[in-house]
C-alpha cells in the first residue's frame, strides 16, 4: 500500500512536469536570474557552479564559459580514469590497425570454432572503445567546470551525427568527438564543418569513401546541404546535390599503409592526413557550377572552396542559429531572436561563441529560463551532476543505460539528422514513467556507479544527499507548493530523493 501511495504521487508530479512554468531560486549573492542562467549554460547546476559563479561574478563566468581554457580542468581521480583508456593514448589509425588486424584473424582463421573465437575478438575489440568514448563523454559532463563546451560538444555531435554501429565506426568514435567536434564547439563553424568532412567516422557514415568520379555517391552531399549547413527549403537544388558530390569526389579513407601509385602530376594533388585521405585518381575533374559560384576543376581546392561557400551562405547563418535558439531557449524560439544570432553569425564569419553571445544576452533567453523541459540527456546528466557530483564515479555504464532507456543514447542515433532538439519527443506519458523509474535508481544510491568489474555493494549503499545539495545551489526555495507537499509525505531520504527528481521543477531548466 505504501508503494502504491507513494507512485501516486510520483506520477502526480511527472504529468505536471510538462507544463509547469518556471520557478526562481534566491542566493545570497547571486540572483535568481544568475542561478537560472547557471543552471541553463551547464548540463545541471552544482554546488561548486555555484561558488565559482559567485567567485567569479556572472558576466565573468559567463565569459570563461564562453572561451573556455584548452586544458582540462577536470577533478584528478577523473582526469585519471581518461587517460588510462585506448582511446586517450593511442592515436586513432593505430586503434584501426588493431581492430583490421583482429577482422583480419577472423577471415584467417582455419576452423568454426577459431572463427568463432576470432570473431568475438574482433567485436570485443570495438565494443571496448565504444565504452571508453561513453565513458569518458560522460565523465566530462558531469565533473568538467567548463559545461558549456561540454553542453555544445553534445550538440555538435548531434548536429553532425555519425552511427556507432555502421561499419567500424566503434572504433572511431572517441577521436571524432575529441578531434573533429570538441576542438570546434565554441570557435568557428567553417572550421568545425571541414573538421567533421576530414574525418573518416563521417565519410564512412555517409559513405563518402565509396564517391568517386564514374561512380556518384550523393549520401554525404546531400547531407551537407540538408542537415549540416543551409537546410531543408532553404533554395538549394537537386543540382547543386549533385555538383557538391562531384567536388567530393576522391574524398575518403584509406587504413591499410602505403599509398597507390600515380602520375606526378596527380601525386602533387594526393593528400593524407592520418587515415584521411583525399585521392586524385577518383576526383572528377570537370568543371562545376555550386549554387551559382563556377568552380574550376582543381582537386581538393574545390572542397574548400565549396565550405567557403556554404559556411557563408545566409541560409547556413539562419539554420544553425535557428538549431542553437531551440537547444537553449526551447520550441519555435522567436524569429527576431534567430534573426538577431544569424546576423551575429555573418558578420563574425560563423564565430560560434559571438553567436551564443548574442543569445545569451537577449531578452528572449531571459525571459525562457526556467521554462525549457529537459530532454533525457539533461534530465539523466543534471540529476547525476546534482547527486554525485563530489564523488567519483568509477563506471558511467550505467548512465548510457538509463539514456538508452529514455531513447537518447549516447552515439546511438542511426539517422543523420540527430536526436530532436523540441521537448515534443520527450514528454510522452512512457518517457516520464520511466524518468520516475530512473528517478529511484538514482535517488538510492545507484552503487554500480561506483564499482568496477563484478564488484558487489559492500554494507549500506550510500544515499546522495540531495536535499543537502539543493540548499548549496538555493534551488530548494524555488520549490511550488504541490512539490513541498509530496516531499513532505516521503517516508525515507531514498523516496524524498526519487520525488524530488521526479519534480515539475527538476524536469525544467
Amino acid at each position: 500500500m505504501r508503494t502504491s501511495r507513494w507512485r501516486r504521487r510520483l506520477v502526480a508530479l511527472c504529468a505536471a512536469a510538462a507544463a509547469l512554468p518556471g520557478v526562481a531560486a534566491a542566493d545570497a549573492a547571486l540572483t535568481p536570474h544568475d542561478l537560472m542562467l547557471l543552471n541553463r549554460v551547464t548540463w545541471g547546476a552544482t554546488p561548486a557552479d555555484v561558488a565559482e559563479m559567485r567567485e567569479l561574478g556572472p558576466r565573468r563566468w559567463l565569459e570563461r564559459q564562453l572561451h573556455p581554457s584548452p586544458d582540462d580542468r577536470l577533478p584528478a581521480p577523473i582526469q585519471a580514469q581518461i587517460d588510462q583508456m585506448v582511446i586517450s593514448r593511442e592515436p586513432m589509425p593505430d586503434i584501426l590497425r588493431d581492430a583490421m588486424q583482429l577482422s583480419s584473424a577472423e577471415g584467417n582463421a582455419m576452423g568454426p570454432d577459431q572463427k568463432k573465437a576470432a570473431a568475438r575478438a574482433y567485436k570485443q575489440y570495438l565494443a571496448d572503445r565504444h565504452t571508453d568514448a561513453i565513458q569518458r563523454s560522460l565523465l566530462r559532463d558531469i565533473y568538467s567546470p567548463d559545461q558549456l563546451q561540454e553542453q555544445m560538444t553534445w550538440f555538435w555531435f548531434n548536429h553532425f551525427n555519425v552511427f556507432s554501429h555502421k561499419r567500424d565506426i566503434r572504433a572511431m568514435l572517441g577521436d571524432y568527438e575529441e578531434t573533429a567536434i570538441r576542438p570546434h564547439a565554441l570557435g568557428k563553424f567553417r572550421d568545425l564543418l571541414e573538421a567533421t568532412l576530414r574525418h573518416p567516422a563521417m565519410l564512412r557514415y555517409l559513405d563518402n569513401d565509396e564517391n568517386a568520379a564514374g561512380k556518384i555517391n550523393e549520401n554525404y552531399a546531400r547531407e551537407i546541404m540538408e542537415l549540416h549547413t543551409m537546410g531543408v527549403g532553404s533554395g538549394y537544388t537537386q543540382k547543386d546535390v549533385q555538383e557538391l558530390a562531384r567536388i567530393l569526389t576522391g574524398v575518403g579513407v584509406k587504413l591499410a599503409p602505403g599509398d597507390a601509385p600515380m602520375r606526378p602530376e596527380l601525386r602533387a594533388l594526393y593528400i593524407r592526413q592520418g587515415d584521411f585521405v583525399f585521392n586524385p585518381k577518383r576526383h572528377d575533374f570537370g568543371d562545376k557550377v555550386f549554387l551559382g559560384h563556377t568552380i574550376k576543376g582543381s582537386g581538393f581546392g574545390e572542397v574548400e572552396q565549396a565550405l567557403d561557400i556554404l559556411s557563408r551562405e545566409p541560409a547556413t547563418a539562419r539554420h544553425i542559429s535557428l538549431q542553437l535558439a531551440t537547444f537553449f531557449v526551447g520550441d519555435n524560439p522567436p524569429p527576431a531572436l534567430v534573426d538577431r544570432m544569424a546576423r551575429s553569425f555573418r558578420r563574425s564569419d560563423g564565430d560560434i561563441a559571438k553567436v551564443l553571445a548574442t543569445l545569451f544576452d537577449s531578452p528572449e533567453f531571459s525571459s525562457s529560463l526556467g521554462t525549457q523541459f529537459k530532454d533525457p540527456m539533461h534530465y539523466v546528466i543534471s540529476a547525476a551532476r546534482l547527486s554525485y557530483g563530489e564523488r567519483t564515479i568509477v563506471d558511467a555504464m550505467p548512465i548510457t543505460n538509463w539514456l538508452t532507456r529514455l531513447a537518447e543514447g549516447l552515439y546511438d542515433h542511426s539517422t543523420p539528422d540527430g536526436y530532436p532538439l523540441t521537448s515534443a519527443a520527450w514528454t510522452g506519458p512512457g518517457q516520464l514513467t520511466t524518468r520516475f523509474e530512473i528517478a529511484r535508481q538514482i535517488g538510492s544510491g545507484a552503487p554500480h556507479l561506483f564499482l568496477t568489474g563484478n564488484e558487489q555493494p559492500m554494507g549500506p549503499v550510500e544515499r546522495p544527499p540531495i536535499q543537502a545539495q539543493l540548499q548549496k545551489v538555493s534551488l530548494d526555495r524555488g520549490l511550488g507548493a504541490p512539490t513541498r507537499s509530496a516531499l513532505g509525505q516521503a517516508q525515507s531520504p531514498q523516496d524524498w530523493n526519487a520525488l524530488f527528481l521526479s519534480s515539475p521543477e527538476f524536469m525544467r531548466r
